[in-house]
């Protein structure tokens, strides 16, 4: 099993960042997948989730209406879109897998939002 996050960086407060996540390894159109990310010293949090087929999608309160969660079973990948970035949005973000019982999660990729 292998999920592998890809396109973090660094990035101006304002600007965008697209995160992708490409999984293998698993039936991935049948697990519901989620971005969570960690701050230094904080706990990690879930960030956006989607249901296994697409059609359910829920937000952190502190990212609705700037980051969107997509997926794409065909390639057996997952994205999140994130736009109008702030400070505080800088993190590790980690890719998660879930069908009970398995949970899976990647490495992470470092988002920095600093001017």
């Amino acid at each position: 099993v292998q999920l592998v996050e890809s396109g973090g960086g660094l990035v101006q407060p304002g600007g965008s960042l697209k995160l992708s996540c490409a999984a293998s390894g698993f039936t991935f159109s049948i697990f519901d997948m989620s971005w969570y990310r960690q701050a230094p010293g904080q706990e990690r949090e879930l960030v956006a989730a989607i249901s296994s087929g697409g059609g359910s999608t829920n937000y952190a309160d502190s990212v609705k209406g700037r980051f969107t969660i997509s997926r794409d079973n065909a390639e057996n990948t997952v994205s999140l879109q994130m736009n109008s970035l702030k400070p505080d949005d800088t993190a590790v973000y980690y890719c998660n897998g879930k069908r009970f019982p398995y949970d899976y999660w990647g490495q992470g990729t470092q988002v920095t939002v600093s001017s």
